[in-house]
């Protein structure tokens, strides 16, 4: 089973990735059951990929084609060393941001074009898509109140609420498009009702 989670700025997602680690028995690569796919998009002098993080070191801007072209071939090794291996041993897979968040954050918010996307999409992954994407939505003045809370933004986190307006919409424009497979979590209350949503998703498909 492959499962992904997202948001704008991972609101919610990563306590429902915790404890779906916590409450139930999952096995991903060498007992980390979380495979992190995280891109910090800061084009500089030094490239790093490490676990599955990828990271470009420091602030100079790209435009919106370098950042897919560098996401995409980080995925593609991710996909390789990585997420198929897990499956193909019968483990379940938790990840962090995949293709969904590229869609809604380069191709909405960063307003790129959704075919090119698509084609990637097509070359990378082949027929790999994520057995359920939960979707963790919450209105964009929310999400920035509780990422200021929780840690220092980075380069995309500190985009200003237009660009995170264009994500969500990006995220339902997803959604609208693989209804079976993606679903919204109602992530404005509190995490005990976040949590609900999730196990009720996650547990009528039969999966626990």
């Amino acid at each position: 089973m492959f499962v992904l989670v997202v948001g704008a700025g991972r609101v919610g997602s990563s306590v429902a990735t915790s404890a779906l680690r916590a409450g139930h028995t999952v096995s991903v690569l060498d007992e980390d059951p979380l495979s992190h796919e995280r891109l910090d998009v800061e084009l500089g002098s030094s490239w790093e990929e490490s676990g599955g993080r990828f990271t470009i070191g420091t602030a100079l801007e790209m435009d919106a084609l370098t950042e897919s072209l560098l996401i995409f071939a980080a995925r593609r090794d991710h996909l390789r060393q990585r997420i198929e291996p897990a499956l193909a041993a019968g483990n379940t897979v938790l990840c962090d941001r995949f293709t969904d968040a590229t869609f809604a954050y380069q191709g909405a918010g960063r307003d790129f074009d959704w075919h090119v996307l698509t084609q990637l999409e097509r070359w990378v992954q082949a027929d790999r898509q994520p057995d359920l994407t939960l979707w963790f939505d919450v209105e964009p003045a929310q999400a920035a109140a509780r990422r200021a809370a929780a840690r220092q933004p980075d380069r995309l986190e500190r985009m200003d609420e237009a660009f995170f307006e264009r994500v969500r919409a990006g995220y339902a424009r997803r959604q609208s498009d693989h209804p079976r497979r993606i679903v919204r979590i109602d992530a404005r209350g509190s995490l005990a009702s976040v949590w609900a949503q999730v196990e009720q998703e996650v547990g009528h498909r039969g999966w626990w």
